[in-house]
């Protein structure tokens, strides 16, 4: 046996999973859509006055709708979880996360600090049904006979839980690899986001006061 048979494998690699909002896609994009058509109409349409107002009026709403709705995302990788939030995105190594969970939103937790994911959103609606799904399954499942086991599979789930699982799977896996333990939690904020809001907030409270 040759010294390159010896060789130990590298590890597996595990492609990245990336979480966003479907609805909040959605949502945004229309709100988007309304937004300009009616701040365009304005700029082209009104005196100064309007004109300055929509302006504005644009440069704090584009920003805000963008950074509730379209920002939002959540990145799993090998070694690190990337939180992006409307206004600020955290960079977690998997050695710092103590824990994911999901109540009223779901939350990653580190030693002395909790951040959430607004890219998953917990939806009550979507647990309530779920939970009735498993129980109609459970009642029609026959409890003795060949077919008893028939109905055995994995219990439905909403998708706010159903993300959690799967980033506690990507999270294990870290824990068995060698990976840096001094790696911090890096947390940056979205200036490109912050800048243009705070601008056009002051531009249209002092338009309105005028």
């Amino acid at each position: 046996m040759t010294s390159q048979d010896r060789t130990t494998p590298p590890p597996q690699q595990y492609a990245e999973r990336s979480y966003r909002s479907p609805a909040a896609l959605a949502g945004g994009a229309l709100l988007l859509l309304l937004g300009l058509w009616l701040g365009g109409d304005a700029l082209l349409r009104g005196d100064t006055h309007t004109r300055l107002t929509a302006l504005f009026a644009l440069l704090l709403g584009v920003p805000l709708v963008t950074a509730f709705t379209l920002r939002p995302l959540v990145r799993a990788g090998e070694e690190r979880l990337v939180v992006r939030n409307p206004f600020r995105t955290i960079t977690l190594p998997w050695t710092a996360v103590e824990g994911l969970r999901a109540g009223y939103s779901t939350e990653v937790l580190t030693d002395g600090a909790t951040y959430q994911m607004w890219a998953i959103p917990v939806s009550l609606r979507q647990r309530k049904k779920a939970g009735r799904q498993a129980m109609r399954g459970t009642a029609a499942r026959p409890r003795f006979g060949p077919h008893a086991d028939a109905g055995d599979g994995p219990a439905p789930r909403a998708m706010a839980d159903q993300a959690l699982d799967e980033l506690r799977e990507v999270r294990e896996r870290a824990a068995h690899r060698d990976t840096p333990r001094d790696e911090p939690v890096a947390v940056r904020w979205a200036y490109a986001v912050l800048a243009p809001l705070a601008v056009g907030a002051v531009g249209l409270v002092v338009m309105l006061a005028l």
